[in-house]
């Protein structure tokens, strides 16, 4: 009997959803559960199982397609295969993986370049001259590469040895690797699918559909720095660390007090903005599978060591492929953060519907002019985009100047909720 099955409804009005992967290859024997194929749509990633136990006939679609709910994705026989193999574990394909790695593929190696002819041997009717003429310049010339001038071709008047020939004759002995040769143009194509499909077409619409305004401002985090290191070093040995994270989502929370107007959700097709009193924070997260952004959820409820417990946790699952739907949806607002590689200034692509994103930058040590001293500071630039529909230049820079307050006397955010 032929068992037909169908992309089902995956949640959340969610029509279509992408081939991101097969776990099985058409005639392969599976099982009820084993994991048939995984499916993307525009919140998350996630692994359907078969629905029944049986041969596979055929598969429907390749990894990039886009199937509609409702669309046939396999067709299984669940009467002629063996019931012991149908309900036995089987592995995906038929054939074992086999794993290449880079350090085991050497490329074609070329034939050297032909030596220069060495002087042969003297014989019984030949004199090899003792000493080869050459000028001192070009002994001293030799002495520094290592060459014994009596096997350099001469070109020189009554056989002396010019710089041309022995620079020429170190080049030919130079080791291929170092010469400079021209590569073949070989071309990878490679085809967009999946989550990188996904976060280039989200890219491109953030940027079409909202005019980006870009506000960098400097921030001193030396006490904020100080702070954390004293915190850390309290709870040594516990595991969780506090980076600079949980003291901006803390700054934020604070802020989005007072500017309701960045913590906010625009329906530009509605023409309606959605102003949140809860804060859920979107913390981008490089994963090897693209960029990921998990919530951390009602941020305005957790303490300093709850954020970064949660911020810690978040990244490991979405790097793991494990991000739920529901821990990937909903924030208000996001932070973007390159960690070490943050650079100078960076320019962030807001995350519709969300109307602000905070850029952090790398801190570094640099001298600064405080009270008419030099003295040496560390320092942190937030680059951050704002919708400039629904967000002016000037409440921009003062959303970012409030939490600039707070980062540089930290302790303020502690007082009576930072006002």
């Amino acid at each position: 009997m032929k068992y037909v099955f169908k992309l089902p409804d995956l949640g959340e009005g969610t029509t279509k959803a992408e081939i991101v992967k097969w776990h099985v290859a058409t005639g392969d024997v599976v099982r009820e559960d084993q994991p048939l194929v995984d499916m993307m749509t525009d919140k998350a990633t996630m692994e359907i199982p078969s629905p029944v136990s049986g041969a596979i006939l055929e598969l429907h679609g390749e990894p990039g397609d886009v199937r509609p709910v409702g669309a046939e994705l396999a067709v299984f026989d669940v009467v002629s295969a063996p019931h012991e193999r149908a309900m036995a574990p089987v592995d995906a394909a038929s054939a074992p993986a086999v794993k290449i790695e880079l350090a085991d593929v050497k490329p074609a190696q070329k034939p050297p370049l032909s030596a220069p002819a060495k002087t042969a041997p003297a014989t019984s009717g030949e004199t090899r001259q003792a000493k080869p003429i050459a000028s001192p310049a070009v002994r001293r010339r030799a002495a520094e590469l290592g060459v014994d001038l009596a096997n350099v071709r001469a070109s020189g008047p009554d056989g002396r040895v010019l710089r041309e020939d022995l620079e020429a004759f170190a080049a030919d002995r130079r080791p291929a690797a170092a010469r400079a040769e021209p590569r073949e143009d070989d071309v990878e194509e490679i085809k967009i699918i999946g989550l990188r499909r996904a976060i280039a077409e989200r890219m491109q619409d953030a940027k079409r559909r909202i005019p980006h305004i870009t506000y960098v401002e400097e921030v001193d985090v030396t006490a904020l720095e100080d702070l954390r290191e004293h915190l850390n070093g309290e709870r040594d040995g516990e595991g969780v660390k506090l980076t600079v994270l949980p003291f901006l989502v803390r700054a934020i929370v604070q802020a989005a007090g007072r500017y309701p107007q960045c913590n906010a959700l625009f329906d530009d097709q509605a023409g309606i903005v959605r102003r949140h009193r809860a804060v859920h924070v979107g913390v981008a997260t490089q994963t090897p599978s693209g960029l990921m952004v998990p919530v951390l959820r009602h941020a305005e409820g957790r303490d300093l060591w709850a954020c970064a417990g949660e911020i810690a946790r978040l990244a490991a699952r979405a790097r793991e492929g494990k991000a739920t739907r529901e821990e990937l949806t909903g924030s208000t607002i996001t932070i973007s953060s390159l960690g070490p590689l943050g650079g100078i200034v960076s320019t962030p692509v807001i995350n519709p519907p969300e109307v602000a994103i905070i850029g952090v930058n790398k801190i570094v040590e640099k001298p600064v002019v405080r009270r008419g001293q030099i003295v040496v500071r560390k320092m942190m630039n937030l680059s951050s985009s704002f919708d400039h529909r629904i967000i002016d230049g000037w409440d921009a820079a003062s959303f970012i100047q409030a939490i600039k307050a707070f980062l540089e006397q930290p302790a303020t955010m502690f007082i009576r909720d930072g006002r």
